[in-house]
């Protein structure tokens, strides 16, 4: 697997366990029913527009079940798919088809539809700087391969945990009584390599993330207007995130303001999968 972001031991490890998980004891069905010998040809085909994440997962998903697979693939990650495009040819054990088949489109459905609505996201915003970004609230266990998406759909992508970068929350503030006692304490700790973002409210918030000299400023749940004000008064001397309410309508005016980056869950919490079938 050629991505930088997915490396082979990493998708292999997890489609064994995810394999694991559906097979139990055995497929039932399908080795009581097909001989050992029996070969198949299937088509993997899209019956959506989209964007394509993960037909290398697909690859191993049928790998690691039988040696005896052919893949001939069609597309690659990131690429636009239409309706009724043929992804890719599969042929081979039959017993290892029908045991992977749920499986395998369980990955690419999922990542397909990821790809798909960060794609829209970004097409969104147009000719502005800004760029779309992900968040943390991802499926448990299946992060890397929802970051993965958005990255293939085009975006930037946030931390991938908490130990990447310090980002300091109301909560966070709330604790530690102020912006500025909480950086000056956290600095004490840090590593020189990692940088501090800040989440502000309010006007008074932002010239304190200032002050403190801030990496990043992520404006939380403001208005556009309000956002602006920030921007300017900022003025390049933090990196400035928008945050909070960022839907696929929203999202070009928010870009208009300014902002560097726009972080939303909804490009992976929100995406539906993509309809691809493996047709046989």
């Amino acid at each position: 697997m050629s991505s930088i972001l997915l490396h082979d031991f990493i998708v292999e490890e997890h489609v064994k366990n995810a394999l694991k998980e559906d097979i139990g004891f055995g497929d039932i069905t399908t080795d009581y029913l097909l001989p050992e010998e029996e070969r198949i040809t299937a088509k993997l085909n899209t019956r959506q527009d989209g964007i394509l994440c993960g037909i290398d997962v697909v690859k191993t998903v049928f790998k690691t079940l039988s040696k005896d697979i052919n893949i001939q693939t069609f597309f690659s990650d990131g690429d636009k798919i239409k309706k009724g495009d043929t992804i890719a040819v599969i042929e081979g054990s039959a017993r290892a088809v029908l045991i992977g088949e749920r499986t395998a489109l369980n990955y690419i459905q999922r990542l397909s539809g990821i790809a798909t609505e960060t794609n829209k996201y970004q097409e969104a915003i147009g000719n502005c700087k800004a760029r779309i970004t992900d968040t943390r609230k991802t499926t448990p266990g299946f992060r890397i391969f929802e970051k993965y998406a958005v990255f293939t759909g085009g975006a930037r992508l946030h931390r991938f945990n908490l130990s990447d970068c310090v980002m300091i929350k109301d909560n966070h503030i709330q604790y530690a009584g102020s912006i500025t006692n909480a950086v000056n304490k956290i600095r004490e700790h840090i590593s020189h390599t990692h940088k501090i973002e800040i989440e502000c409210d309010t006007v008074e918030q932002v010239k304190e993330a200032l002050q403190v000299k801030a990496d990043i400023i992520m404006l939380d749940n403001m208005n556009c207007e309000l956002m602006k004000q920030c921007v300017d008064l900022i003025n390049g001397k933090a990196l400035v995130e928008a945050s909070g309410n960022v839907t696929i309508e929203t999202v070009s005016e928010i870009a208009k303001t300014g902002v560097d980056v726009i972080s939303s869950s909804a490009i992976v919490a929100k995406a539906k999968t993509l309809d691809i079938a493996l047709d046989m």
